[in-house]
């Protein structure tokens, strides 16, 4: 998965596979974290957010399944 870079203190880059709805999130500790069933709308609000890692932390990562890379 194709991954962009972000200006974030604690997100290097993010990801996302529309055919599987899976979102990825690379932080700048080198882990790397898959998120399923998440819709294009969120991603898309993510990308957008003023601030990645508040959005990450209030929208997805209690919300959406994940595995860790």
């Amino acid at each position: 998965m194709q991954r962009q870079r972000v200006s974030s203190s604690n997100i290097r880059s993010i990801g996302y596979d529309s055919s599987t709805s899976t979102l990825e999130v690379e932080f700048i500790n080198g882990r790397i974290y898959q998120y399923y069933n998440v819709s294009e709308s969120v991603y898309t609000s993510l990308m957008s957010a003023s601030s990645h890692g508040q959005y990450l932390a209030a929208n997805i990562v209690n919300n959406f399944k994940y595995k860790e890379l």
